[in-house]
């Protein structure tokens, strides 16, 4: 699975930004995908998740400013995040599961065996 980030930028606090993830290859075997991030000096932590049934993870730190949707069709993953704050600077990245994943695992980074190469986001105050 070949995964490719789209969406980043250098914006201010308060504005919103689109990030998109876009899957190619073996997709079929996809069965989640999420957005984790990492600022400079920081472990890379999950934003949020969603499976192939539709559950969904978010981090309490984004909880409603991100939204996580996955467009199937396009083979897609879309982070809608608003209300950017300076904290959420960071470099993104896309990684997706495959093969038979339990839900009870999905926030569990080692379970992600495709990574994209990051889109990064800056947000100024």
């Amino acid at each position: 699975v070949r995964l490719v980030e789209s969406g980043g930028g250098m914006v201010q606090a308060g504005d919103s930004l689109r990030l998109s993830c876009a899957a190619s290859g073996r997709i079929f075997s996809i069965n989640t995908m999420a957005w984790y991030r990492q600022a400079p000096g920081k472990a890379r932590a999950l934003v949020a998740a969603i499976t192939d049934s539709g559950v969904t993870f978010v981090a309490d730190s984004v909880k409603g400013r991100f939204t996580l949707s996955r467009d199937k069709a396009k083979n897609t993953l879309i982070l809608s995040m608003s209300n950017l704050k300076p904290e959420d600077t960071a470099m993104y990245v896309c990684a997706a599961r495959t093969g038979m994943g339990d839900v009870a695992t999905m926030t569990w980074e080692t379970e992600y065996d495709s990574w994209g190469q990051g889109t990064q986001v800056t947000v100024s105050s």
